[in-house]
């Protein structure tokens, strides 16, 4: 049997003050690092959406209404999950296409190239875990999902499939709704189990090899009832790295089950990133 594999806020009342209102849709932009005007205050930031394995990117798009309504340039990342190193170089191909600040939203296994492009990119001025990894160097997905007991990614919840480059590892659908989509509704879940992307094998054991920037804010957002990355380990991780910790009341898929908790995150991390 293979190595094991690779994670929620009670928004405050003051929430639905900063949730309110809307605005101007804006498309993401072109322009290299060297064209911006990276620190001007006049200038929103990007916020960029990472998904992590068993996902894609439309499962970030209540969060991309919001945000595209309140104005904010937004790119969600098709996020290769074939291992961290090189999908942490397609994250920061991506980065440094973008002028201006950027906003990094990273969630589940997404922690590890969220993390990695962030100290490689002085543009990103804070990052937004979301039920996801905060590694350090050394650290593989394995090694944190299976630190504390409480992940069902394990067994027949699993489905491999080879692939020319290795094995490919999916959530059976029939467990999809108890080990990732707690929270979702079934007709949610019937789509969501279907349009998972995989993970390789091989990325769930290769290591983080820098720390995220001890400098830039960070926030975590732990998911309550996580079967996938458990909840202890989630606070652990949040603790180690002095993040803000927020919780949703959902299990990992946070983006899909618990978006507001989400969007409220992102604008705590837009204020700091001012």
């Amino acid at each position: 049997m293979m190595k094991k594999i690779a994670r929620a806020l009670t928004v405050p009342l003051v929430a639905a003050a900063v949730l309110g209102g809307g605005g101007a849709a804006l498309a993401s932009t072109g322009a290299t690092h060297a064209q911006a005007g990276k620190n001007s205050p006049a200038v929103k930031p990007t916020i960029v959406l990472v998904h992590g394995a068993f996902a894609d990117s439309s499962s970030w798009s209540s969060e991309i209404a919001f945000l595209q309504g309140k104005g904010y340039p937004v790119v969600a990342v098709a996020n290769p999950l074939r291992d961290v190193a090189s999908d942490s170089a397609y994250l920061l191909s991506v980065l440094q296409t973008i002028s201006g600040p950027i906003v990094l939203v990273g969630h589940s296994y997404a922690g590890f190239p969220i993390s990695d492009a962030a100290a490689e990119d002085s543009a990103v001025k804070a990052l937004v875990y979301v039920a996801a990894y905060i590694p350090e160097a050394g650290e593989t997905p394995a090694d944190l999902t299976y630190m504390y007991p409480g992940s069902e990614l394990t067994g027949s919840n699993l489905i491999t499939r080879a692939e020319p480059g290795g094995t490919d590892i999916y959530i059976n659908p029939a467990d999809f709704a108890s080990v990732y989509a707690g929270g979702l509704s079934p007709a949610q879940v019937a789509i969501a189990s279907v349009v998972q992307r995989p993970i390789t094998a091989s990325a769930l054991a290769d290591p983080a090899t820098v720390n995220p920037p001890v400098a830039t804010p960070k926030w975590e957002i732990v998911a309550l009832h996580d079967n996938a990355i458990p909840t202890k380990a989630e606070f652990f991780m949040a603790a180690r790295a002095h993040a803000h910790v927020l919780t949703a009341n959902s299990g990992h898929d946070v983006p899909q089950a618990a978006p507001q908790v989400v969007d409220y995150a992102i604008l705590q991390a837009v204020q700091s990133a001012g």
